[in-house]
């Protein structure tokens, strides 16, 4: 057979390149960061919306509110460095005079009410619902749930619970045994609603996968 020559080969295109998992451009720093600062406004007006339903008395001088609901929600979902922020600024904003705490109150007056131990905690306790309920994320999917109750659990009972406590001895002058009694009421409350909050985080984690990848 004759040999073809050169001419009447053809050139052949170049490959295109091959995409390779893993190596393709990260977003930008500016979007990623504006996400962020939306996620964190949004968390933080979430807080405050479950502040602002009716709170349940319950015959001690803090009522049962939806405040530490939004807290560890805040933090399972967002990481705890923004889930700090997001509280944090949820509590700034109610320092600074909007009516955002439970019961349609705000300003600095909020700090000489016994519930005072309880709302400084809040940022914390979501920092540390954040880093715990990462822990329970990486976990197999079997063990999620149950994790995140007890990251949320252990952030109540680690952080809020605590610092409320002494919250009500300073402002109500009683003993930390007095206290704890006190304490004690907000307990039963406080497992359901970090049941839910575990259920709530799964859900949006879910239909979010990328909310949490990579966030601390």
């Amino acid at each position: 057979m004759p040999l073809s020559s050169p001419d009447d080969r053809t050139t052949a295109a170049p490959e295109a390149p091959t995409a390779v998992p893993g190596l393709l451009p990260e977003p930008p720093a500016t979007r990623r960061t504006g996400t962020d600062v939306a996620l964190v406004a949004t968390f933080a007006a979430f807080v405050a919306a479950c502040a602002l339903v009716p709170a349940i008395p319950t015959g001690t001088p803090v009522p049962i509110t939806l405040q530490t609901f939004g807290v560890v929600v805040a933090g399972l979902v967002l990481g705890a460095r923004r889930g700090f922020l997001a509280v944090a600024l949820y509590l700034v904003v109610g320092l600074a005079g909007v009516p955002v705490f439970a019961e349609m109150t705000g300003g600095l007056g909020v700090l000489g009410k016994p519930s005072v131990g309880y709302l400084l905690a809040f940022p914390a306790a979501a920092a540390a619902a954040g880093w715990l309920g990462g822990l329970a994320l990486r976990a197999r999917p079997a063990w999620r749930y149950p994790l995140l109750v007890a990251a949320g659990l252990g952030s109540s009972f680690l952080v809020t619970h605590p610092s409320g406590i002494l919250g009500l001895m300073a402002r109500l002058g009683v003993t930390a045994r007095e206290a704890l009694a006190i304490d004690l009421v907000y307990w039963p409350g406080d497992v359901v609603k970090n049941l839910l909050a575990a259920g709530v985080t799964l859900a949006v984690v879910r239909a979010f996968p990328d909310l949490r990848r990579g966030r601390r």
